[in-house]
């Protein structure tokens, strides 16, 4: 599983967020102390993980501390249950189970005497066509050196509804910046996509892995949420707030139930 080690803390107030098809009512909370759930289901036959951790004041290090203890099972759409191992502490994982695209699968995580839920259906996998690099134009980077963004591209599915999130690492460091987009405006068509960010800058020679997920709709509305307030904070580090969830009772974080596929190139 992919981490991230940081959330984005939301100014105070409510935040209107609107998406071709809805508006997002943000809630604000900041609190110390509570349980983050970060689960992950793919497609790929291996380990799935659950992470386990208590958030912590925005004026802290992220440094999470882990959950442990906590009971944690997931449940495929047929009825069978799979008991979640823990190790190392606050991660807690089964080994082997592949998801399946179209199913429904359930989180349940029992910590503290609070039971929580979460459903995810993990749609069908879009493929990732190609990964490429061109010049940017607006920024040089040191030396004169010309920076370069990377690009992805994929034929979206014409009469479905599809949302997809891109996760990228440069020389094996995993970069801030959220990528989420839906198929609102792109429905059927082939899609060039711009991954743009400012975390690393990215050069002729650099290794670049793009990891693309095909996730349901509540997943995207969590990661457009992130990636909107990211883009709005200037990309800051903070301590975590409280997207739109799809677990039960409410608390920070996500399960996500969803296909991955991986390009890697030597940028040009």
């Amino acid at each position: 599983m992919k981490k991230y080690s940081s959330y984005f803390i939301i100014l105070t107030g409510l935040l209107i967020i609107t998406s071709c098809t809805k508006e997002i009512n943000l809630q604000l909370d900041s609190a110390a102390g509570e349980l983050v759930i970060e689960a992950n289901l793919t497609n790929v036959n291996g380990p799935q993980y659950v992470t386990l951790t208590n958030n912590v004041p925005f004026t802290n290090t992220n440094t999470y501390p882990p959950v442990t203890g906590a009971t944690v099972t997931l449940k495929d759409q047929s009825g069978k249950n799979y008991t979640l191992t823990e190790g190392p502490k606050g991660t807690y994982s089964v080994n082997p189970l592949v998801g399946t695209a179209g199913n429904t699968y359930t989180l349940n995580v029992v910590s503290n005497g609070q039971t929580y839920a979460a459903n995810s259906t993990m749609p069908a996998t879009v493929v990732l066509d190609s990964v490429t690099s061109k010049n940017n134009v607006i920024n040089t980077g040191n030396n004169g050196k010309i920076k370069k963004t990377i690009s992805v591209y994929y034929q979206d599915p014409a009469g479905i509804s599809n949302q997809y999130r891109f996760v990228m690492t440069v020389n094996g460091v995993q970069v801030k910046s959220i990528f989420a987009y839906d198929d609102g405006f792109t429905d059927g068509r082939y899609v060039s996509s711009d991954l743009r960010q400012t975390d690393i800058d990215v050069y002729a020679g650099d290794t670049v892995t793009v990891e693309m997920q095909c996730i349901d709709k509540s997943i995207y509305t969590y990661w457009y949420t992130l990636m909107r307030e990211q883009g709005q904070n200037g990309g800051g580090t903070v301590a975590p707030s409280n997207p739109p969830t799809n677990i039960t009772p409410a608390a920070l974080g996500y399960f996500s139930a969803h296909t991955t596929q991986s390009k890697t190139i030597i940028v040009k």
